[in-house]
């Protein structure tokens, strides 16, 4: 499979850059590893330093496209769409890359609008453009968020239905307080974690049960309650969902020593608890393994 780029932006609006005409890709750099920052400390008469902590810097993604026309004006109208869409104005958009190892996605800005240069990148039916993307995030992401479902409540009928003598249950519950996930990334991933109460819960918690932390919520769910926990750096949340779906934030209920925690690359072993009501609960992890490089 020929590598593909889609970029779309904080519009919707889309272009896509392939083996083909009218937008062929020539050239592109920037989705392997990002640049590191590597932070020491040096005590005074120590020989070298001491190693604090590595973190990846930012990306930067270059691309080198070639328009390709039946005639001057369809170049230039080319032209016209790639500045439209790649309107560094707009905001931050997402970058698609297609390959033979799946489809994977990460948030970019554009840094700048597309340059055209002119000489022998230029001609009558020929444009070659200059596009660079910078991705805070240094980190490539699947495409779909993975679920785990701990444990669950299943529809147990189907069309044409069928009711036997002895009756029939309309639902099946499954009921496991642990589950392992592997993250097939290449670094820790945060999770989202969806607790639904099927009747009164009391204090529930979540556990990795590989490194000892947990997330615990002191608060009493209701029946039809749901407990959505987000452990996402910038955007970390702990809200009960109601029924009628609106939402209250009680990230001030949780536990002290609770720790946000992530899934490490690898395999994760996940507990859910509660003081009291701890089988009316339906559990479900969602996650989105984060990449070093594609």
């Amino acid at each position: 499979m020929t590598p593909k780029f889609i970029f779309t932006n904080s519009k919707g609006q889309s272009v896509e850059f392939t083996n083909d005409a009218p937008l062929f890709m020539k050239t592109y750099h920037g989705t392997g590893g990002s640049p590191v920052d590597i932070q020491t400390q040096k005590s005074p008469y120590q020989d070298g330093e001491t190693l604090i902590d590595t973190t990846l810097e930012m990306r930067d993604i270059q691309l080198v496209v070639a328009i390709l026309g039946t005639s001057t004006a369809e170049v230039m109208q080319h032209r016209r769409r790639l500045s439209q869409v790649l309107n560094p104005k707009l905001g931050r958009g997402k970058l698609r890359f297609e390959s033979e190892t799946g489809a994977h996605e990460i948030d970019v800005q554009p840094n700048g609008a597309p340059a055209f240069p002119g000489g022998k990148a230029r001609g009558a039916l020929y444009q070659e453009c200059l596009i660079e993307l910078l991705a805070p995030n240094p980190y490539w992401q699947d495409i779909e968020e993975s679920k785990e479902d701990i444990s669950t409540e299943e529809g147990n009928f189907e069309f044409p239905l069928e009711i036997p003598p002895e009756g029939l249950e309309l639902s099946i519950r499954t009921i496991s307080f642990i589950t392992n996930i592997y993250n097939p990334g290449d670094v820790d991933t945060p999770i989202r974690v969806r607790l639904r109460a099927t009747g009164t819960v009391i204090n529930p918690i979540i556990t990795n049960l590989n490194t000892g932390e947990y997330i615990r919520v002191k608060r009493t769910l209701a029946e039809g309650d749901t407990l959505e926990i987000n452990t996402a750096f910038g955007n970390k949340r702990v809200e009960i969902i109601k029924p009628d779906g609106t939402r209250e934030n009680v990230f001030h209920y949780i536990d002290y020593k609770s720790t946000f925690f992530q899934l490490a690359s690898g395999d994760n072993t996940i507990k859910y608890d509660a003081d009291v009501g701890e089988n009316n609960l339906d559990v479900s992890i969602y996650y989105t393994p984060q990449y070093l490089g594609v």
